[in-house]
């Protein structure tokens, strides 16, 4: 249902494409709102990493994507999770979601359950040590985005652009197949269909994605630079990440040219029923090879 961003990086890059004292005005206001989103989490680096990671030497780096439904006096559930790795050497991108429904051990509480309850009784540094338990590699950044930035950031962008493989209709929109031009309502309506979609899950997972390639690659345009007062008030009150603004600006000049080269992929399971529950249960020989992929994405011997 919500999702993202690589989208700070994307807005610093702007910067960098603007000119004079609107350069600056700009580089000043991006600066603000990302100090404004800086939120440090309550553990050191990860245990999965010998050293910390440096974005100015252009190290590979993982990030970990948290939508969240967070409602008034309640905690709230990750409701999509989606695991990113950048290696500017190979200029290359990894992204795949993470499914919620994963039966796992819950880091921190001593339970086997699902995924997304790690937020619930953790928040983001359960979640964080969750996840990296489950993968086996480290999450250095995090990005947290609650449901009401997604159609503002697609509204500041004046909507973005999606490949839709079939079509099919849905909560009162129609979606040819092709390509679409798709405004904030229409987009988070193709992003939450799944039960007239053959692939279910999986085939939610594929459009949800397909708009973050979307929001990055309209965010990542020269055109877009007349956007950013936008973006930024957008960003500004729904995103929380535990990312500087140099390291977003280091990212920006180091690792750009990664989205352009980018694999998707999914997480291969099964549905299970287990004292009652609905569980997505991945096999051992699976999460290997999942990790061994990452590991050596992300350089990690």
């Amino acid at each position: 249902m919500k999702k993202f961003l690589l989208i700070l990086g994307v807005i610093a890059g702007v910067v960098l494409l603007a000119g004079g004292g609107y350069a600056y005005y700009l580089y000043d206001s991006v600066k603000d709102t990302a100090t404004d989103m800086h939120e440090p989490i309550n553990r050191d680096s990860s245990e999965k990493r010998v050293k910390e990671v440096n974005t100015e030497k252009k190290e590979p780096i993982s990030i970990l994507l948290m939508g969240v439904d967070e409602r008034e006096n309640d905690q709230g559930r990750s409701d999509t999770m989606i695991m990113m790795t950048l290696n500017p050497q190979d200029e290359s991108m990894y992204m795949f979601n993470i499914p919620r429904d994963i039966r796992t051990e819950i880091i921190g509480h001593g339970t086997v359950e699902k995924m997304n309850h790690a937020y619930a009784y953790g928040g983001v540094e359960m979640t964080m040590d969750t996840v990296e338990n489950f993968l086996d590699v480290p999450i250095d950044y995090y990005f947290k985005v609650n449901m009401e930035a997604f159609q503002d950031v697609v509204s500041a962008l004046n909507g973005v652009t999606v490949d839709n493989p079939f079509a099919f209709d849905y909560e009162g929109y129609s979606f040819p197949e092709g390509q679409l031009e798709l405004n904030a309502q229409e987009a988070l309506a193709f992003s939450r269909m799944r039960y007239d979609d053959p692939k279910g899950d999986l085939g939610r997972n594929d459009r949800q994605r397909e708009i973050i390639k979307a929001i990055i690659d309209e965010g990542a345009s020269v055109g877009s630079i007349n956007k950013v007062g936008s973006l930024l008030d957008a960003v500004g009150s729904n995103v929380k990440t535990n990312m500087t603004f140099e390291e977003m600006n280091d990212i920006f000049k180091n690792y750009r040219r990664a989205r352009t080269n980018m694999t998707t992929f999914e997480i291969q399971g099964h549905g299970e029923m287990i004292d009652s529950l609905w569980y997505y249960i991945v096999s051992d020989e699976e999460k290997q090879s999942i990790t061994q992929k990452l590991k050596n994405h992300l350089e990690i011997s």
